[in-house]
């Protein structure tokens, strides 16, 4: 009397399909990544320290225009020019209604460019 199907041998489960995942996930993170080394911004941020003597030096940068102090500027190095005491005086830089990092990276090398060297990034 034989109660009992007669048993098959195992099959082996594939592999191919756990590959293929590990690949795409391979592929992925390798596109995903940045390879090299990430340029780095001169800008020191506000919560360094340091100290602010002199004028207000207040240079809100936005979109499409830069102001001083809140009055609106073509030529920016020529409007800090009566502002500043020495080249090293600290510039504060904010930008405003959302202005781009490349935008507040240009203003900062016309400054540079302008020979102002201490400039901050706050919020």
């Amino acid at each position: 009397m034989q109660f009992a199907p007669p048993s098959r041998p195992r099959r082996k489960p594939s592999l191919t399909p756990m590959i293929d995942v590990v690949f795409l996930l391979l592929v992925f993170f390798m596109l995903a990544s940045r390879f090299g080394a990430d340029a780095i911004l001169p800008l020191p941020l506000a919560s360094t320290g340091g100290e602010y003597t002199g004028p207000p030096r207040l240079i809100d940068v936005y979109p499409d225009m830069v102001r001083l102090n809140g009055i609106e500027t073509a030529d920016l190095p020529q409007a800090l020019a009566p502002l500043m005491q020495s080249p090293t005086d600290m510039l504060v830089l904010r930008g405003k209604d959302g202005a781009s990092l490349q935008r507040i990276v240009t203003v900062t090398e016309t400054l540079r460019q302008a020979g102002y060297t201490a400039t901050v990034l706050v919020e």
